[in-house]
């Protein structure tokens, strides 16, 4: 791709109950978004009419029946449905929970066949979608089994990266899924994420321990020592700058974490807690080590503010600018890798 080609962003509309239709709308009012990318919102022209209308927006859409007939310039809906939908702002809602995943799954076909070059997904309800065809906690599950690679939930903002070693699993089964192949897979897909998607050439990346206090010697819990610490030891022995396993309770406050391009934290909480509260709203959550780009806004469907007009779509313009920052590094990396000499000349 020309360095001078804009870039497609596919948008699958999320919870249409939530806030997503609204922050997707406020992202692109402004006529100048369009310079650097053309968007591709995967609903309905009905649909984003009836919220164009809801919040006064002046905003224009562009119909198309597949997302091969884009048009660069214009902000594109793809038909996904055709009849009414009812919506009903901040209640949670099986039906529309059905639309979401609708726009999901043509967001992630278009993707995969190359017609939109990044997805952005607004926010999902992870109870509502579920049914017989799509059991998935959420879009990171689907996409790891929809898409090539191995999946990393990637918190990042400007000041922080944030991976986890396990993600959407229950606080009492973190510590037995934390195994030494997980650990080799997980910081070896935080490291090459940094350097094909974010262009750090010398990673350096901190880990958190699993126990308070790096289990203090094993009195409190003995998995820091047994497992973790060891499997670091070997991974930095064959190059990699990885340090750990450090002591969570301190390490954001100290801010330790500047020392390093990116932090894996052991479980969901310890790592996203602290992440949004030092970038809340800046914030994105990208699906690292797939072969396509994904990323999302760093919030869920707010329906408590739903509808209300006053939702901040700060997190979303930074997940779409993000997407597109990513996608020209790995065409970068790409092209360098098959080129050194390129490089090398440069």
């Amino acid at each position: 791709m020309k360095k001078d080609e804009k870039i497609i962003v596919g948008i699958s509309i999320g919870d249409l109950n939530g806030i997503g239709a609204e922050i997707v709308i406020k992202a692109y009012e402004d006529p100048r978004s369009l310079e650097l990318n053309t968007p591709v919102i995967f609903a309905s022209a009905k649909t984003m009419q009836f919220f164009k209308n809801h919040f006064n927006s002046k905003i224009n859409f562009f119909s198309i029946d597949t997302p091969e007939k884009v048009v660069h310039g214009k902000v594109n809906v793809v038909e996904v449905w055709s009849e009414p939908v009812k919506i009903e702002f901040g209640t949670e809602d099986k039906k529309i929970g059905e639309y979401a995943i609708k726009s999901l799954e043509a967001a992630t076909k278009a993707l995969k066949e190359g017609t939109i070059d990044v997805l952005v997904t607004a926010p999902i309800n992870k109870h509502n979608i579920q049914s017989e065809k799509f059991n998935f906690p959420g879009h990171t599950d689907y996409l790891a089994k929809a898409l090539n690679g191995k999946s990393l939930m990637f918190m990042v903002s400007d000041e922080l990266r944030v991976g986890l070693l396990t993600d959407h699993v229950p606080l009492k089964d973190a510590s037995n899924a934390i195994t030494v192949d997980l650990i080799i897979e997980k910081i070896a897909t935080v490291t090459k994420s940094l350097i094909q998607d974010f262009g750090v050439r010398k990673p350096k990346v901190a880990v958190l321990a699993i126990n308070p206090h790096a289990g203090d010697n094993g009195v409190i819990g003995n998995e820091d020592d047994t497992i973790l610490k060891p499997t670091l030891e070997k991974i930095k022995a064959g190059g990699t700058l990885v340090y750990g396993p450090y002591s969570a309770d301190s390490f954001f406050g100290s801010n330790a974490y500047k020392n390093f391009d990116a932090i894996i934290a052991s479980y969901h909480d310890q790592g996203l807690i602290p992440f949004k509260t030092i970038a809340f709203g800046k914030g994105v959550n990208y699906t690292a080590g797939l072969d396509k780009v994904r990323t999302s806004p760093d919030h869920g469907t707010a329906y408590e503010i739903a509808g209300k007009g006053i939702a901040d779509e700060s997190s979303m313009k930074q997940a779409i600018f993000t997407a597109i920052e990513i996608f020209r590094h790995r065409e970068d990396y790409n092209y360098y890798s098959k080129n050194p000499l390129k490089k090398a000349s440069r």
